[in-house]
């Protein structure tokens, strides 16, 4: 039997179109941007004071869990030749995106699924706002 392989790439919507995907989250308008804290700015999800601050953001945690849940579901699916391709994406890739995509990333591989992780903006240099 073969194992469906997951996909997830973070992005920033002002680098580029975001990516093809089965499933785009995007998290720019419902979540607060690090980005505006002068301390987590020119830090990236890489960063842990990034990574806490984003997982401590109210909705967040919901908004993962859901997320891994509906992937596991596609993951189910007859389709299973077919990979399970999801974007995440906030304004320049750095911080919401990258630190939602490897929780993401980390608990779709606890469930023991195939998971390939890709941060497409991650290492840009921060976008003036």
């Amino acid at each position: 039997m073969t194992m469906t392989r997951i996909e997830i790439t973070s992005f920033g919507y002002l680098h580029a179109a975001p990516p093809a995907a089965r499933v785009t989250i995007d998290l720019r308008h419902h979540f607060r941007d690090p980005h505006v804290s002068p301390e987590l700015r020119h830090l990236t999800a890489h960063d842990q004071a990034v990574h806490d601050a984003v997982m401590a953001t109210d909705g967040i945690e919901e908004l993962v869990r859901a997320t891994a849940d509906m992937v596991t579901a596609y993951a189910a699916g007859p389709r299973q030749d077919e990979p399970v391709t999801v974007a995440v994406g906030c304004a320049g890739g750095r911080h919401r995106a990258a630190a939602v995509s490897a929780e993401l990333a980390r608990r779709c591989a606890g469930r023991g699924l195939d998971v390939h992780l890709l941060h497409r903006d991650l290492d840009k240099d921060v976008v003036d706002r």
